[in-house]
């Protein structure tokens, strides 16, 4: 179940760092980001919960982002480092106070989802990322579905010790 959560961890800093989205205005810099998920499908047999570190389990995870104004300039979003090439964003539509995106993810994470952002000020943005797909176990493979809720603040344009994480290479 190691490797499973590795897939996952890395599937979920993608989808972190997507909530942080692009738009005229945005600012680079360190952001704190705040998610929740939501389990419409666990791929773990009836009774299992997730691990209290795994970035799926119940309750809020809090995470910090090193946003490049490059990342804001291509991307619209932090991307995970090398390790996380399993996924991509593809189909990304910017507006001044959001973004849209479709997430595709291969390897122990297989599967489609969907990512929307939203912003009232160059400070604060709301997500929603929802996915579908199969997970990897060592048992074969499992269905998943699961959305993300985000929330977003700018915290200062110095990241300090947080270092931006690289986009993937198509």
């Amino acid at each position: 179940m190691g490797k499973t959560r590795t897939g996952i961890l890395v599937c979920s800093l993608l989808l972190i760092g997507a909530v942080v989205a692009w738009a005229q205005g945005r600012k680079p810099g360190l952001w704190e980001i705040t998610s929740t998920v939501t389990l419409q499908q666990s791929p773990l047999p009836p009774g299992m919960q997730m691990p209290a570190s795994s970035p799926l389990a119940a309750g809020p995870h809090t995470a910090q982002v090193c946003l490049t104004q490059a990342m804001i300039d291509k991307y619209g979003a932090p991307l995970p480092q090398s390790s996380s090439t399993e996924c991509t964003f593809s189909n990304i539509s910017k507006t001044d106070h959001g973004m849209t995106a479709d997430l595709i993810c291969s390897g122990r994470m297989t599967g489609k989802g969907t990512v929307e952002s939203s912003w009232s000020d160059p400070e604060h943005a709301k997500g929603t990322t929802h996915f579908t797909g199969t997970v990897t176990t060592r048992n074969g493979t499992a269905p998943i579905e699961w959305t993300r809720d985000s929330t977003s603040v700018f915290k200062s344009a110095d990241c300090g010790d947080v270092k931006p994480l690289l986009p993937p290479e198509k």
